[in-house]
């Protein structure tokens, strides 16, 4: 069976994110028309469905990091901002838009938070079970056109 670790995250993305369109849970606030995604941005993204591509984005991350909290998925949406003559630094993604996108997610039913035995510490959030499925589901959906860009992933 293919899972979602075996396809490249730039096929698995688009179809991902219209699935969960199809879903109805996740749609993109008001504000989302007129924010910047990180300090490190200039603009607002162009690309019509920036939301749901997020997203589709985030629960992937979620997937391969769990447990995982906002503060490092900001980090890993982040990038370098310029300083002008003064050298680049890395800077952080929006947690608004990060922690926005999970709440969705758990709403979805397709992310949950984790916690230690005890119940008395959060861990990160990760996958259910119904969160996994789908992205193996859309990661098998992906599998033709990932062989057919590199046949070596016939093999596994």
């Amino acid at each position: 069976m293919t899972t979602f670790h075996d396809v490249p995250a730039n096929l698995l993305m688009p179809v991902l994110a219209d699935r969960l369109v199809q879903t109805g849970e996740i749609s993109r606030p008001d504000w989302a028309l007129h924010v910047k995604t990180g300090i490190h941005r200039e603009r607002p993204p162009t690309q019509e469905n920036w939301w749901e591509v997020r997203a589709a984005a985030v629960l992937r991350k979620v997937g391969m990091n769990a447990p995982i909290g906002v503060n490092h998925l900001s980090q890993m949406f982040g990038g370098s901002r310029d300083r002008g003559s003064s050298p680049n630094r890395a800077k952080a993604g929006s947690r608004h838009i990060i922690r926005t996108v999970l709440q969705q997610l758990e709403s979805a039913g397709l992310v949950e938070v984790k916690t230690n035995l005890a119940g008395t510490v959060k861990l990160g959030r990760g996958l259910t079970p119904s969160g996994h499925k789908l992205l193996d589901e859309v990661a098998h959906e992906v599998r033709p056109m990932a062989e057919e860009i590199a046949p070596g992933l016939s093999k596994y």
